[in-house]
């Protein structure tokens, strides 16, 4: 049996162990983006690129214990209301964007493990070696690496949309649905 747990009561919003998960995910991201995009500003072989690569996987590997964790935490805790409640098609397309994000965020590292494992490399996480999900096959790693590429291509846009609609409700509709994620804005 599930005991649901209220959000706290503090303007509506999330508890801040979801809060602080959240922003520490989105910080883990843009860390993720940025290594991956500034790894190819350096030859192959050149440290700093193999730095910003193992910081890429490193943290790809820790966005996904992340959303276990958020995953069982959010069966746990009842979201707080949206005030005043959004249209159907806002909501369903909230579920949409939140679904694919919780996706990516378990897809996306298990593909990168998986790839590296494919090209004949280990996955690292922060100088840990972790053990080899499938053996060595060079076709398969090609095919790991675009699905990897499409998905991470596709979440520059996912997130985009997550973002701006968090500030189109914060501004445009004066709902509370930025300030249950960002309680400092509810105090004001």
């Amino acid at each position: 049996m599930t005991v649901a747990i209220e959000p706290s009561t503090e303007a509506n919003a999330y508890p801040p162990a979801l809060v602080a998960l959240h922003w520490f995910t989105a910080l883990a991201f843009i860390a993720v983006f940025a290594a991956v995009e500034f790894h190819e500003s350096f030859p192959k072989g050149d440290p700093t690129r193999d730095l910003l690569m193992l910081v890429h996987k490193s943290l790809g590997l820790t966005i996904l214990l992340l959303a276990v964790v958020r995953i069982l935490l959010r069966t746990r805790i009842v979201a707080p209301r949206i005030v005043p409640l959004p249209p159907a098609w806002q909501t369903g397309i909230s579920h949409l964007t939140h679904a694919a994000l919780y996706a990516a965020m378990v897809a996306m590292p298990l593909l990168g493990w998986l790839m590296s494992n494919a090209a004949g490399r280990p996955a690292p996480f922060f100088g840990l070696e972790l053990p080899y999900l499938i053996g060595e096959n060079k076709d398969l790693a090609r095919t790991l690496k675009e699905a990897h590429e499409l998905i991470g291509n596709a979440l520059y846009f996912i997130i985009g949309l997550h973002a701006f609609a968090a500030l189109a409700h914060h501004y445009g509709y004066k709902d509370n649905t930025l300030s249950r994620m960002l309680p400092i804005l509810a105090r004001k």
